[in-house]
Parts: C-alpha cells; structure tokens; sequence
C-alpha cells in the first residue's frame, strides 16, 4: 500500500492516513478527491478494517462504481464487501432488509419523478381542483421540501404556519393531497426517493436496535460532495456516526450549486463546529486546468462571504487567456461557437468530445444547436430524456414492476390494457373507485371481480386472464434469470409484438428500443459469478432494484462519447473538458433574474460560475448577446456582473478582434461585484423595434462628447463610438449607472442640447 501513498502530493498523503476520528478534506477542483477517496478506504482495507465495517455515500452510482474499480485493482476482490454507493441505493438496501420495521413488504417499488407527478394528477382530479394551480410539478416539489426537511404529512397537516403559507400561494389544500399521496403510496407497497431517506431516519430514530446495529456496523463512514447534502441526508449520517466518529466527508463549498434541491452549504461550513475535534485537510493543488483558469477561477470565488477559505494553485502552464465574446444576438452567438470549434479541430485535430457549450438554463440551447448543424458537428444534449423514460420502456418495466409488486397502482393503470385487452377506461374508473372506497388495492380489487358490483362477466374474464398472466410470472421471480424472465414478460404481454408490428419510423426506433433493454438484462443476468448455485442469482428483482435508481450520468453510452456536450452548468458538475464555452454570460440570465434578490442567493449564482470555469483543461470562451429571443420577444442585455468580477490579468485584449469585452472602470466593478437591486429586462416586440428606429433619434447626430439620454439608464456623456452603420456602437458613461456599451440603432438616445 505504501507504493500507492507515494503516488499522492503531501496533502492528499494526510487525508488518507488520518483515518481516525472526524475529519474533512476540503477538496478544491480537480485536486483528485477521487483518489483520495479510493486510497482512504483501500488504506483501512489494507490496515485491517473489514470491508463490511465502511460506508461510503457518493450521488452517483458511475461516482461509486468508478471508486470501487480503483479499490479492487489495488486489494482485489475482497473490496466489493465495502457498503460502497448513492445515498438513495444504500438506504434502500436497509430498508429492504429492514422492511418489517417500517411495515413494508421487502419488494417495494420505488416511484420516480413520473410516476409521482402522474399519481398527484390523480389526486387533484379526484378533489376537483384546479390543475393550473396545483401543478403536479410544484405540488411534488412542496412535499419533497417537506419530507427532505423531516416533515411528515401529519407533522405538515397540524403546522399552522405551514398552512398559512400554503394558503398564501393560493394551495390550501397542499396537506389534504400530501396525504392522499402517502397513503396512496403506502396502498402501492412504493416509495418515492424522498422516502427512502425519510423512511431510513424514522428507522434509525424509532427503532434503537436497529440504530445500534448499523452504527456498530459502519465503523468508518465516508461522505463524498459533501456540499451536496440536505438535512434528511445531514440527520443520518450524523446518527449512523455518533458511536465510532470515524467520520470523513469530502467536498468543496465553492462548489454547492443544488439548493433548489435542498442542499444546504450550512452543512460542509458547520462542520467544525458539528465536530470540534474534526482535522481538516485541504486540497489546494488543480490538476486539471491552466494557471489562468485557476486563478481567474480564484478571482471570483473571492467575492463570496460565506466559504471556507483556500488557494487554489496549480503547476500546469499559464495556458491561454480566457477570451470574452460579445455578440449583437443568440444566433450569432450561436454561429460563433459553431464556428470556433470547427476551427479548433481543424486546426489542432481536436475531437468533438473535447469541448463542451455550458448554459444557464436549457431553452438557451436553441440557437447553438441550430449553429452545430449547419456546420455538421454532432453533439449531445445532457440532462434530456434519458433512456429509462422513454414511452415504450416504461411500459415494459411497468410489467416488471408489476411482476415484482402486483399492488404497484401506478405501474398497473399504465399497463392494464396496453397492448389492448378489452379492459376500458370505464372499468378502470370502476376498479379505482371500488379500491378507494373499500380502501384496499386496485390489485384486491381485480384478482376479485366478482365480489364488487358493475363489473360485467365478460370483463371479469379480461382481469381473471390478466390476473392469471401476472401471477404466474411472480411465482417464477427467482426460478429465471432477469432475462430469461424479462423476455418472456415482453412476449406474453403482447408489447415485443405491438411494436414489432408498428413499421413508422417511431414504431420501429421503440421496438429497437425494447430491444435494447432486453440486451440491458442478458448482459446483467451474464455477470452470474457462481454456477454452483441451483437458482440463478442475477434475478428480475435484482435488475429493477439497480435501474430505479439510475441517473442520466450512468446511462452514458459508447456512441455518445465523441460528440459535443451540451448542457446546464449543474449538469457539468463533476465533469471536464479541454475546451468550455460558457453562454448568455448577461445580467438576469446568469445571475439568474431571479437569484439577485439576496446575497445567498447571488453567492450561489457566484459558485455556479465558479463551477463552469472549473471544468476547462486548455480553454474558456464567454459569450453574451446585447439582444436576445426570449419568450418570443427580443429582449435587451448587459454583460453580466460575473464578467466585471474577472481579474483583467487572465483576460485576453485582442482589440483586433470584431466583437471585443465591454471595457468596465474599477467603480463599475465595484458596482457589478456587490448585491444590487434586480434590473428588469426590457421586453420589446420585433414590430415595436422597427417603429423605436424611425421614431428614435438618427443615430448619425451620437458622436464622441454629446451628452444623452437613455430612458433606462438615464443621462450619460458618450466616450466612443466604434463600428460603421447598422453595428454602430457608443461607449457612454451614464451618471447612474456607469458605463455601458450600447448599439445605437436599438438604443433610443435623446440627444440633450
């Protein structure tokens, strides 16, 4: 092992060795926390301590298999006895194996975002409420806020203060469908990802033996992107690791950018004070990019009040200057892009993987995949519709789902009559009313049909035959290989033929997709380590339990790889590539118009940035369009303030260039870095641009000394003007506002005499 310590700088060499107690590696980006993440837990392994006696919680099962690899290569085998993965697979484990405790059956379905929002739309159909305002996405995000925060929907129901801000919102009746919701839940033998951290902290809390087995168990806990963590997540951790406090968590709160999830940076800066004997071990050294990028990088996280102070530093070369491009509009921002990756391959055989166009949010992609296309470059929207949501997938995992779990009442109303069997809608109201009012499953239900009245013989016969079809596959669960079972599901149920049979172009694109999944199973059920068992261990059960917990970072496949990569900012976390390119850099779209309003918020907005220049290896181009499409109106831009925080010295002046960065005094600076009153964008209708330019003054009366006024900005002196004709551009200095580079065929001045 020693061999392996001769491989890490003087820091990371005292994060692994300090296994005792609580401690904290502040790890900075690209400092290789990975590694020492890894080698931390192969030195326990390798010094003695059980694999079964570790516990480490990553956010992603690529992240957990990634570290697990790294272990066996280095002690083998016995490293995969480590309780290694996400938070949400590890505590369904425990919970599975816990399930009499909580009063669940052990094969539980977890419910994804879909099948939670579909469930809600149920719920607010039946109290004939108005779907506009109950959102099924707003409702679901108020009870994840609640169960992540350790609210019940009793606790919530007898909180006047919750209710009264539900009532602010125009939802009074949010506890009534958080309610209906759990119970719905409970009847379905389901959980959603909330619950399963929910659930584990009533265990832990409830049941003292079971606390005391696990905290007994986990002698040595590790916690990566620690930043990341919300309270539920904070709670068990903190309980798990009361008994032995061997406690390390890794992380970077210059980089928590999830607090619309519920992450709370309190977490990674209360740390010393949670554990005051805690030893903290800090990762300054960048592996990853130029000195430029780091340090400009540095820059800017420098404004933030709330951090954990460190220097980041690195050893690679200066590198190039970070450029800063503005545009007229999206689309020659757009062009732009386009136009110098093609020229960067060209020019240094660079591939198309090696770059990636980050964005602050997903509409922004419009005008850049346009741009891609017509310069034939391929590319990859991360964060889109990943494979496991597809139409037809779902179904066919419905009747996996429903295999496992037949009282699945989601997974049962999707599949019940598709392909179709006779069974309508109107006998599937009739089933849900019957189950509601007798308050049992919709399965109870139909496996009876004829104990409940309105349900005709020759549907009777439909439901039996499915019944019957069903049953019999649960029967044989673990007498079948996940795909042996899995192909004999997809026959049987008539969805391999339903699409086999459809010859549109989706038609066949789905049943190829079937297919696909069906090669999922056979290469899951070929990893079978042991042929000395008589039943096959890689079961139908096994398969579901590992997919429902997926994220779109492991669903990367192969023909992905060499494409461009675009994506939001949050989904680039933890990635990098050589070259970044990071667009709409204009005030109200990054900071976000709506995250000015505080400095928390405005900090967040700082990390994210932070983030986005932390993924580039060789370079960073900043874009922003003076006017962008958004909304179907043009919107009027200025640079954002993130751009005045950048220290000039890592910027690259090439005046020669056509489109050059906004030149800012150090008062503007000051004034960009603070926290400032939201300015409202100018929303202007293409018609109206065309009437504002022959009403306006005749731009040819701007010239260097006038003084003018702008009805947004006020009266200001014009510094310069640059440019010939309609790209005509005055750099004015305004008495308010500072200065500002305008387009004057939009700009509306008044000359003042």
């Amino acid at each position: 092992m020693q061999d392996y310590i001769k491989q890490l700088n003087p820091s990371q060499a005292e994060a692994v060795l300090g296994t005792e107690g609580p401690s904290m590696v502040l790890a900075g980006a690209g400092s290789g926390k990975t590694r020492v993440l890894t080698y931390r837990i192969a030195h326990l392994i390798g010094n003695g301590v059980s694999p079964f006696n570790i516990l480490a919680l990553t956010f992603t099962n690529k992240a957990a298999k990634e570290m697990r690899e790294r272990i066996e290569k280095i002690l083998g085998p016995q490293a995969r006895n480590t309780w290694m993965g996400t938070f949400h697979s590890v505590f369904a484990k425990i919970l599975r194996i816990e399930h009499l405790k909580i009063n669940f059956p052990a094969d539980f379905t977890i419910y994804d975002t879909v099948d939670s929002k579909n469930l809600i739309k149920a719920i607010v159909k039946e109290l004939a409420l108005d779907d506009k305002i109950y959102k099924s996405g707003v409702v679901l995000s108020r009870i994840s806020t609640a169960k992540n925060n350790l609210i019940s929907a009793e606790k919530y129901s007898n909180d006047e203060h919750i209710k009264q801000e539900d009532k602010m919102t125009a939802k009074p009746r949010m506890a009534e469908i958080y309610t209906m919701y759990q119970n719905r839940m409970l009847k379905s033998s389901a959980m959603d990802f909330d619950d399963l951290l929910f659930k584990t902290n009533i265990l832990l809390k409830d049941q003292p033996d079971v606390l005391l087995k696990y905290q007994h168990m986990f002698k040595y806990i590790l916690v990566d992107e620690y930043q990341d963590t919300n309270f539920s997540q904070y709670v068990i951790v903190k309980r798990l690791a009361a008994a032995h406090r061997n406690l390390c968590v890794v992380g970077d709160d210059a980089q928590s950018i999830y607090s619309f999830r519920g992450a709370d940076i309190g977490n990674i800066l209360s740390f010393q004070k949670d554990y005051p004997e805690a030893q903290l071990y800090k990762l300054e050294q960048n592996y990853r990019s130029s000195k430029n990028i780091v340090n400009a990088a540095n820059a800017i996280i420098a404004n933030n009040k709330d951090q954990i102070h460190k220097t980041v530093w690195t050893d690679n070369g200066d590198g190039e200057k970070i450029k800063i491009i503005k545009t007229a509009t999206d689309n020659e921002e757009g062009s732009f892009v386009a136009k110098s990756i093609f020229s960067e391959k060209m020019n240094s055989q660079a591939q198309n993987l090696e770059f990636a166009i980050l964005y602050r949010t997903n509409a922004q992609s419009r005008s850049i995949e346009e741009a891609l296309r017509k310069h034939n470059i391929p590319y990859k929207i991360y964060g889109g519709l990943s494979f496991y949501q597809r139409k037809e997938i779902k179904e066919l995992i419905a009747y996996y789902r429903l295999v496992l779990n037949p009282h699945d009442e989601e997974a049962l109303k999707r599949v019940i009559n598709f392909p179709g069997r006779g069974i309508g809608k109107t006998t599937i109201d009739k089933v849900i009313i019957a189950a509601n009012n007798n308050e049992t499953s919709m399965w109870n239900i139909i496996s009876s049909p004829n104990k409940y009245p309105g349900i005709g013989d020759s549907t009777q016969s439909k439901l039996a035959a499915f019944v019957d079809m069903i049953n019999g596959f649960h029967k044989v669960i673990r007498k079948f290989t996940a795909y042996d079972l899995g192909q004999q599901i997809a026959s049987a149920s008539g969805i391999s033929k339903e699409y086999f049979t459809d010859k549109t172009p989706e038609g066949v694109s789905r049943y190829e997709n079937i297919q696909e999944l069906l090669n999922g199973l056979k290469h899951f059920s070929a990893l079978q380590e042991d042929e000395h068992f008589e039943e096959p261990t890689h079961t139908l059960d096994k398969f579901m339990s590992d997919i429902a917990l997926l994220t779109d970072a492991d669903n990367e496949k192969d023909e992905d790889k060499d494409k461009v990569a675009l994506m939001t900012i949050h989904a680039a976390k933890g990635l990098e590539f050589n070259h970044v390119f990071i667009v709409g850099m204009e005030e109200n779209l990054f900071p976000s118009q709506l995250s000015v309003h505080s400095r928390t918020e405005l900090e967040e907005e700082r990390r994210l940035f932070y983030v986005a220049l932390t993924r580039a290896k060789k370079t960073v181009h900043l874009t922003y369009a003076q006017n962008r499409f958004r909304y179907g109106n043009v919107v009027f831009s200025e640079p954002s303030r993130f751009i005045a925080e950048l220290n000039e010295e890592y910027i690259e002046k090439n005046t020669n260039k056509p489109v050059v960065r906004v030149q800012a005094s150090s008062s503007h600076s000051a004034e960009f870095a603070a926290p400032r009153p939201v300015i409202k964008s100018t929303f202007v209708k293409l018609s109206s641009v065309v009437q504002a330019k022959s009403s306006s003054n005749n731009s040819a009366d701007i010239s260097e000394g006038v003084d003018v006024e702008h009805m947004r900005f006020g009266k200001g002196k014009v510094i310069s003007i640059e440019g010939n004709d309609a790209n005509r551009k005055a750099t004015i200095d305004f008495e308010k506002h500072g200065k500002k580079q305008l387009l004057l065929k939009f700009a509306q001045l008044k000359v003042i005499n």
